[in-house]
């Protein structure tokens, strides 16, 4: 039974952050991009800051080393992903299958950023193979005109990349810090002071309250990220990150595209391109060699692999 119960929760996360990425699409027809991203994490913070309260004993940082996870965590994980993420997708271009799948690469350059900045960790020459193979799935869906590199969505799809890069990065670097905090307070805290910096950012870029059309649709679209993919599809995460360990549940940001693609065509009309296929399989064929060594170790010590 809890197999079929690590599988349906599996999947539901990867439904939930998956169908994400259609609720920013649709969200940005009414809010500016920075300041939605911010408004979500107002939310989102609450809701984490209230679990880590009921589930750890002392659900504040204390210390230089803690706080200096939460800064990065703020910074990089929070309000750069988010915000690269949704200035990249209020571009019509960058269709929400598009944007999974290139953030669909930050487990291949978590894994280049930790061989770099890690001591002891080195990229082998066919894990070199993998990551070249994964950036040459994010070149093809760029799909960069080299006429005209600032059209056809080219530069958005970029920023997206560069959400996946700053998310990879500050996944590493939290770990080049000396210093035990639970992942609940890091998650909650990053959370808060990540939605403070982008509102800072939101300012900095001229948008407003003011800017927000406030209809149904903007109002389910803020709810379902801030409720659904951030507080509860952290919940799950942390569940099955125990349960499965990080092998496992990074495979979520391979099935998540699916979830987007089927999202934005029932709910938005989005199409689904050949390129947005070929890159996905570059993607994950990159992935797969990169993390050869920990997925042969996994699937021996399920009892799937040869010894």
């Amino acid at each position: 039974m809890t197999r079929y119960r690590n599988l349906a929760l599996f999947l539901v996360l990867a439904a939930v952050w998956g169908s994400a990425f259609m609720a920013i699409n649709a969200g940005l027809a009414y809010f500016p991009p920075v300041l939605f991203a911010a408004l979500r994490y107002d939310i989102a913070a609450v809701v984490m800051l209230a679990y880590a309260a009921s589930v750890v004993d002392d659900p504040i940082p204390r210390g230089r080393g803690q706080w200096t996870v939460v800064v990065i965590g703020a910074t990089l994980i929070i309000a750069a992903y988010h915000a690269l993420l949704f200035i990249g997708e209020s571009d019509p271009a960058v269709t929400s299958a598009i944007a999974a799948v290139i953030v669909s690469l930050s487990p291949v350059l978590t894994t280049v950023f930790a061989r770099l900045l890690l001591p002891g960790e080195r990229l082998t020459a066919l894990g070199i193979v993998g990551l070249l193979v994964g950036l040459l799935g994010a070149v093809i869906l760029a799909a960069p005109d080299p006429g005209n590199l600032t059209g056809d969505g080219t530069v958005a799809k970029l920023l997206v990349f560069g959400a996946a890069a700053a998310f990879a990065l500050g996944s590493v670097l939290t770990r080049t810090v000396e210093a035990e905090l639970p992942i609940e307070t890091m998650e909650a805290w990053s959370m808060l002071l990540g939605a403070l910096i982008m509102h800072v950012v939101a300012v900095g870029l001229g948008e407003s309250m003011a800017d927000i059309v406030w209809t149904t649709e903007a109002v389910l679209a803020l709810a379902y990220l801030a409720l659904a993919a951030s507080a509860l599809g952290f919940l799950i995460y942390f569940d099955l990150l125990d349960r499965l360990g990080p092998i496992e549940i990074n495979l979520v940001s391979y099935v998540a595209p699916i979830f987007a693609a089927l999202s934005g065509w029932i709910f938005l009309s989005e199409g689904l391109t050949a390129t947005t296929v070929v890159g996905f399989l570059c993607i994950c064929v990159g992935f797969a060699l990169v993390k050869r060594t920990a997925i042969r170790a996994e699937l021996r010590r399920r009892g799937l692999g040869t010894p």
